[in-house]
């Protein structure tokens, strides 16, 4: 819930900022509005907190998707580049899990590669992520 306020919050800011910095573009084009040290200033920081709203808010969707992208994992993975993504991804939690230690991760995959042949490279990283959480 407080996510979706600091995204409809951030875009309502940056819809009215928006608003504000092409009206005042256009005003400085169309000659309404004189060219001085002020103007500029203001024009400036529009586009500054323009910059920095747009920044955080898809940061903060991001930051959204990546916490939702463990329970979509079943889902198809449309491009062979997610699919390195994802099985790099899975690989890491592998090797986080098991506290850094890369080699015993490689030998767990290894294990199952042989236990269960033919499955796809993620398929054997879930398996090992799945094994290692019904253990505990």
């Amino acid at each position: 819930m407080g996510n979706q306020v600091v995204i409809a919050v951030g875009t309502f800011i940056l819809l009215l900022t928006g608003l504000l910095l092409g009206y005042v573009l256009s005003q400085l084009v169309l000659g309404f509005l004189p060219f001085n040290l002020l103007t500029f200033f203001g024009t400036l920081s529009l586009i500054l907190i323009f910059g920095t709203l747009y920044y955080v808010l898809f940061w903060q969707l991001r930051r959204e998707q990546s916490r939702s992208s463990p329970s979509s994992l079943n889902r198809p993975i449309p491009s062979q580049v997610e699919e390195d993504v994802s099985d790099s991804y899975l690989k890491n939690r592998l090797i986080a899990r098991l506290s850094g230690d890369t080699a015993a991760a490689e030998k767990l995959i290894e294990q199952a590669k042989e236990t269960y042949p033919g499955m796809p490279e993620n398929w054997y990283c879930e398996r090992v992520l799945d094994d290692l959480d019904g253990d505990r």
